[in-house]
């Protein structure tokens, strides 16, 4: 992963609005109110775009962003500066046997990365619920499914899995806020956005 990201990291923001669906839409649906002081942690930061907006969203909140490339998070760096006082980046995995967060978390956003974490997003999943505060808040935006094999194909061979498998443990784990299916580019894939509250 750390490989592949370290060209990705090179063209991610110029291109990957073309497909990243719903990012900027999940940001505004947190259940909390501007003035809250919360903290925010997203799991696969990649080059700080979510941040930098849930900065501006929630100018009391910290935030922390965890990357597994150092080519991402030098990114990161660079496009919170205006948060730096805020903002902790973390070049690192996203652990099950992590401690530092347990209990501590107000809002853990997912943002496109879940369905690259294989075989662990199941761990990944049921680690963020242990580390929400109660009442803490999972945010979940990626890939859901396509009707087409040869997109499946093609988004497996980017790592990329999509085969529908994150939404029925959220909905098993969290008490659900938001629960929405969408289609992009007319049905070629599907996303899905997610919000639920710790139980």
């Amino acid at each position: 992963m750390r490989s592949y990201y370290r060209l990705q990291s090179k063209i991610y923001d110029a291109t990957r609005w073309t497909f990243l669906f719903g990012r900027n839409r999940i940001l505004k649906m947190l259940p909390f109110p501007d003035n809250a002081q919360i903290h925010i942690l997203e799991i696969g930061c990649g080059t700080g775009y979510n941040l930098a907006q849930l900065a501006k969203i929630f100018p009391k909140a910290s935030l922390t962003g965890m990357d597994v490339s150092g080519d991402m998070i030098k990114l990161a760096q660079k496009n919170t500066k205006a948060y730096a006082d805020r903002v902790t980046l973390i070049e690192k995995p996203y652990m099950p046997d992590e401690t530092a967060f347990t209990g501590k978390v107000d809002v853990i956003l997912f943002s496109y990365s879940l369905t690259m974490i294989n075989p662990q997003w199941q761990d990944l999943i049921l680690k963020a619920k242990a580390d929400l505060k109660p009442g803490g808040a999972i945010a979940v935006v990626d890939f859901h499914n396509s009707r087409f094999n040869w997109f499946k194909r093609h988004m497996g061979n980017n790592h990329v899995r999509m085969d529908s498998h994150l939404l029925p443990l959220l909905l098993s784990e969290f008490d659900s806020l938001v629960e929405e299916v969408k289609l992009a580019y007319g049905g070629v894939w599907e996303y899905v956005i997610y919000v639920g509250r710790k139980k």
